[in-house]
């Protein structure tokens, strides 16, 4: 029996939805269902029941009933990646001689709603301390020094919403869960543009983050050193802040 082909995919569903997408890309305009069909050479009930799954997933959109173009979650998706894969490849190696710096663990960190994803981590064994948090992790923001720099860009009204939505559920007897203490800790953030995990997601885990900015003085990502609570050294803020001023030149930023 022949495998099949690694670039092709074994769910028949999945690879008319891609073919329907690949034929709206195409399009410089919205198509009908009778043009979807006759092109794609699906019938008019199968491109119909496929079109409204993507629809509901907002990878395409029906702006007029019976015509269907690509959805805007498409865009929202490629900009993530982008987002990813520039950072990640601006940020590397001053990630590692930040990391020869220190021997401590220099994460990378996105937001992604209401938790940060780590995405790069430079360390090694020297560093005394069990990666906790792997790439591809998740973490809720308020527990987390990068999560603070994402809570302290947000508008008030915003934090309150993050808080009322996630309970500020704590980890450690250190964890912030009282929204008064969270707001005074955000305002300092902003005073210093640093943020701090003191204890507040591992015990025994101490982190100091920076903010990482593209060109539209967006913040896209936190970079941030995780240590064993008595080897974390104050010294090591400014060398945080520089080299996450380093990625964010890289990316075009200029403050």
């Amino acid at each position: 029996m022949t495998s099949p082909s690694p670039t092709t995919p074994t769910i028949q569903v999945l690879e008319r939805a891609f073919s329907l997408l690949d034929l709206l890309s195409s399009a410089d305009e919205t198509l009908s269902l009778k043009e979807i069909s006759e092109r794609s050479g699906l019938h008019p009930s199968t491109a119909h029941r496929i079109l409204n799954d993507l629809t509901i997933g907002r990878f395409v959109e029906r702006p007029q009933a019976g015509t269907y173009r690509l959805g805007m979650r498409l865009l929202e998706l490629g900009n993530l990646v982008k987002e990813r894969l520039d950072v990640r490849e601006a940020a590397l190696a001053p990630m590692r001689e930040l990391h020869k710096l220190t021997h401590q663990a220099v994460n990378l960190s996105l937001r992604q709603a209401d938790e940060i994803v780590y995405i790069e981590r430079a360390y090694s064994e020297r560093s005394g301390m069990q990666v906790v948090r792997a790439v591809g992790g998740r973490a809720p923001l308020h527990l987390t020094s990068v999560g603070k720099l994402f809570l302290a860009h947000d508008d008030p009204v915003r934090v309150r919403a993050y808080a009322a939505r996630t309970g500020l559920a704590g980890h450690t007897r250190n964890s912030i869960t009282d929204l008064a203490r969270l707001e005074r800790e955000l305002s300092q953030v902003r005073a210093t543009g640093i943020a701090r995990d003191d204890e507040e997601l591992e015990v025994g885990v101490r982190c100091i983050a920076a903010g990482v900015y593209d060109d539209q003085s967006r913040l896209v990502a936190g970079l941030s050193i995780s240590a064993p609570s008595d080897r974390l050294e104050d010294g090591w803020v400014e060398r945080v802040r520089g080299t996450a001023r380093q990625i964010s030149a890289a990316l075009g930023y200029r403050a």
